[in-house]
């Protein structure tokens, strides 16, 4: 059984595949920012850790705790990132190959249509694969900040507490 296709249906299929690659193409975009956030989130940490240290016997362990946390969330987000940025390349290169592989099929009459689909859909759950990645990244972005408002709001607290002297009423102490 023969099936001839028209060249606009052909170009059809072959164009499909695009909506998911600038999807893709967002993601990728989207996920080299945070990635430079984090770098750049890094070296502030590391270097506010080396005056700490540089410092006197005053050393602020509560702050410490906070940064050695931070650099271990930000050293799991880095992975995640990593790992969603090989899913999203992977995913534009497979929809990208799908393209091709839908007008190879349809100019040489191949009887392979399960190529072209077989393709699509392992881009397409690429694509799935990254974005899930990048929830779990997202969710541990929230979580650290998060963890800095605390620490912050118990700094703030601790300086009404210092300023208003021993004794104070209603303000309670900041917490580790």
């Amino acid at each position: 059984m023969s099936t001839a296709f028209s060249a606009s249906d052909v170009l059809g299929a072959m164009i499909t595949p695009a909506v998911l690659i600038s999807a893709s193409g967002t993601l990728v975009l989207s996920t080299s920012n945070r990635l430079t956030r984090v770098v750049d989130r890094v070296r502030v940490l590391t270097g506010e850790a080396e005056r700490l240290h540089k410092g006197d016997s005053g050393i602020a362990e509560a702050r410490e705790r906070l940064i050695s946390d931070q650099l271990a969330k930000l050293s799991q987000r880095v992975l995640l990132l990593r790992s969603a940025m090989t899913a999203l390349y992977s995913a534009i290169g497979l929809l990208v190959t799908t393209s091709i592989a839908v007008g190879l099929v349809a100019a040489l009459g191949w009887a392979v249509g399960w190529l072209p689909v077989t393709l699509g859909l392992c881009g397409a759950c690429a694509l799935l694969w990254g974005s899930l990645l990048l929830v779990r990244e997202a969710r541990l972005a929230v979580g650290s900040t998060l963890q800095e408002l605390s620490y912050a709001r118990d700094v703030v607290a601790g300086r009404r507490s210092d300023e208003r002297g021993p004794g104070s009423a209603g303000v309670p102490p900041a917490s580790e």
